[in-house]
């Protein structure tokens, strides 16, 4: 079980920075040559399709499966071991804080804006969103590399 556990936090963990990268080297440059109404209406449409079932499962998992691979006692688990699970834990604990309070606030105030000048809504959402994806894209990444490296270990 404690191996399973673990490598389930590889994985999901993998996925979701995958995602993440995905999103920040390919995704939000597309749509940065997008117009200011296309970029809105883009964006409104992804905030409403990405987090669903398969999503919500990776993203709850990156938090989920490196706190029970802590919680189930392993003799013979290394003190280092132990101190990169929970550091990768901690990495994701971090990028989950900085997307609820945020990316989904920006999300929601986008989402409202419904109406408003696309070109001031875009200046008010975009530069902000980029910078807090990239901060979390970067604690995600950080997390799946010191889990993959606690499975090695």
């Amino acid at each position: 079980m404690p191996t399973l556990l673990l490598a389930l936090a590889v994985v999901s963990t993998g996925l979701y920075a995958g995602f993440m990268l995905i999103f920040l080297t390919g995704v939000m440059p597309a749509l940065a040559r997008l117009t200011d109404e296309q970029f809105v209406t883009v964006m409104r449409r992804v905030n409403e399709y990405v987090p669903r079932a398969v999503f919500m499962a990776v993203f709850v998992g990156v938090v989920v499966f490196p706190a029970l691979a802590l919680a189930v006692p392993i003799e013979g688990r290394s003190h280092s071991q132990r101190w990169l699970i929970l550091a990768g834990l901690v990495c994701a604990v971090l990028g989950h804080l900085v997307t609820v309070a945020g990316n989904i606030p920006l999300n929601n105030a986008l989402a409202a804006s419904e109406g408003g000048d696309a070109g001031s809504v875009r200046q008010a959402f975009e530069s902000r969103w980029n910078a807090l994806h990239l901060l979390r894209t970067l604690l995600i990444t950080a997390s799946f590399a010191l889990l993959v490296t606690a499975s090695l270990t």
